[in-house]
């Protein structure tokens, strides 16, 4: 048995490798062009309403009665950690647009307050439901016809 991989093995391997090249380009553009908004889900095992726990974030929308968050953002991409304690267990990296949309095609998203005084509004939204296959598959279709409309995506 040969350790060499076919030419066809090699040929699938060039093409896996433009298409990484090509990604690794677009998160350095991201990176050293884009505009960042960054948000950070603190949490801990002790608290029962932290997202460790219920698996739920914190998106906030408007802030004393304004657009704020999500809703108000200029920035091209949003960053949100999941924090346990002080470490980084993971960042969820979102174009806005596409964040803005998986959003408006959730079929169930609960509005809290929090923040300073309650002043916010936010959406908590399950992380495993913003994965899922039902709102991966109704963002491919509302972009679709955003396509077909001719309004840029």
């Amino acid at each position: 048995m040969s350790l060499e991989p076919s030419v066809a093995d090699r040929k699938k391997f060039d093409l896996d490798l433009a298409y990484g090249k090509v990604r690794e380009q677009q998160v350095a553009d991201m990176l050293q062009e884009g505009r960042i908004e960054v948000k950070s889900e603190r949490g801990n095992f002790s608290n029962p309403r932290s997202w460790v726990r219920t698996g739920n974030i914190a998106i906030e929308f408007e802030s004393y009665g304004k657009p704020s968050g999500i809703a108000a953002t200029e920035s091209d991409f949003w960053f949100h950690k999941l924090c346990i304690d002080d470490e980084t267990f993971a960042t969820l990296v979102f174009d806005v647009p596409s964040l803005r949309r998986i959003i408006d095609n959730l079929d169930y998203k609960r509005v809290v307050s929090g923040g300073d005084n309650n002043a916010s509004r936010m959406y908590l939204l399950n992380i495993q439901k913003l994965f899922s296959t039902d709102v991966i598959k109704a963002y491919n279709e509302q972009q679709q016809e955003e396509e077909v409309q001719g309004h840029p995506v």
